[in-house]
């Protein structure tokens, strides 16, 4: 009995589209809403995404808004982007709140590729324990007399397999979201 791969292959589609949410958020010189997916403000005691309590738009290439559906937010929004580590300080009119996004300098283009880079190698390495995590189911069937050697080979090769393929498609997100980043 071979090892069923598919739910390592689900884990491993799982670790991807955590990659490319992780790199939505690096902004580079363009306006872009999902900056703001992880920025949470006090509201009534509890943490609350900026996203669920205000209108977010692009306004144009270097400029997003942000208005609050409750105006007494705005100030407390504002502290939380300031707060957050996305790099832009907000300027705001008593109604609207406004993200100018800077164009970015080369040095700020080569920490953001370090930052691609990084997040590249933790998505690498979420895969690699997948397949860890397969190879020692595999061990465990084998012990257990579940399966034969030559069916743990077949397994462990299928899931290497996969391991590739996937570390590949990372290498791919990276080296287009790097090239996006320099040419800009």
């Amino acid at each position: 009995m071979k090892l069923d791969t598919k739910a390592y292959e689900a884990k491993m589609v799982k670790a991807i589209s955590n990659y490319e949410e992780n790199l939505s958020s690096i902004r580079a010189g363009q306006a872009n809403s999902a900056i703001l997916n992880k920025v949470n403000f006090e509201y009534w005691g509890a943490p609350t995404p900026i996203t669920s309590m205000a209108d977010i738009r692009v306004a144009d290439a270097k400029t997003l808004t942000i208005t609050p559906y409750d105006a007494t937010t705005l100030k407390e929004m504002e502290k939380a982007i300031l707060a957050s580590d996305i790099g832009i300080t907000p300027t705001n009119d008593g109604k609207v709140i406004r993200l100018i996004f800077p164009q970015p300098t080369e040095e700020r283009r080569r920490e953001l590729v370090k930052q691609i880079q990084k997040f590249g190698e933790e998505a690498k390495v979420a895969i690699r324990n997948i397949r860890r995590d397969a190879n020692d189911a595999c061990k465990k069937m084998k012990k257990d007399g579940e399966m034969t050697e030559d069916e743990q080979k077949a397994s462990e090769k299928s899931i290497q397999d996969l391991t590739d393929k996937y570390i590949k498609e990372v290498d791919s997100v990276t080296s287009k979201k790097e090239s996006e980043i320099m040419k800009i």
